[in-house]
């Protein structure tokens, strides 16, 4: 049986990086709002509100996690390149998700968000070169990490979360 959890597998962190992988890697990013925008589209206040598994959040949850987890990402991978080794906060994302506001807001709020938030996000890491990717963060839960490992992990984090979405869309005949 499926694991709905995890619609593209878990997350592993793919060794050294090329730098076309990199460019593949910004490009996943900076396509991610237009791919949640998409996944969303046409859904009905019900259907945002439907959990996309059996105790998961539901998808306008889903929705405002990633614009809340990719701000969290971008203020990271500044830190990264202009501090050394800086230590990064985590945050409680399931309370997060349990806000009022990320349990009711419109989707489009986080849409929006997300298409700025991104479209400032790829111009800084399009002007980073190899040697900074290298540099590194030091993550309570994870520890120390460079940003080729946060540029994978945040790669897959938006495809993650979009599989979640067209999944359910998919097992509830929500045609997209």
């Amino acid at each position: 049986m499926e694991d709905l959890r995890y619609p593209i597998g878990k997350f592993n962190l793919p060794g050294p990086l090329t730098d076309q992988a990199r460019r593949e890697m910004i490009r996943t990013i900076a396509e991610t709002p237009k791919r949640i925008r998409n996944a969303v589209a046409g859904l009905s206040d019900a259907q945002l509100n439907t959990p996309y598994r059996e105790g998961g959040w539901s998808v306008r949850q889903v929705v405002h996690h990633v614009a809340d987890s990719h701000m969290n990402a971008y203020v990271r991978f500044k830190l990264g390149v202009t501090e050394q080794e800086p230590k990064v906060k985590t945050y409680e994302e399931k309370l997060w998700a349990e806000t009022f506001d990320a349990r009711s807001a419109p989707v489009e709020v986080s849409l929006l968000l997300l298409e700025n938030l991104h479209r400032r996000w790829v111009l800084f890491l399009e002007s980073l070169g190899a040697a900074d990717f290298k540099r590194k963060i030091d993550h309570p839960d994870n520890g120390p990490m460079d940003l080729n490992d946060l540029l994978s992990l945040y790669s897959w984090h938006g495809r993650h979360h979009e599989g979640h979405i067209l999944n359910l869309r998919k097992r509830m005949g929500w045609q997209a």
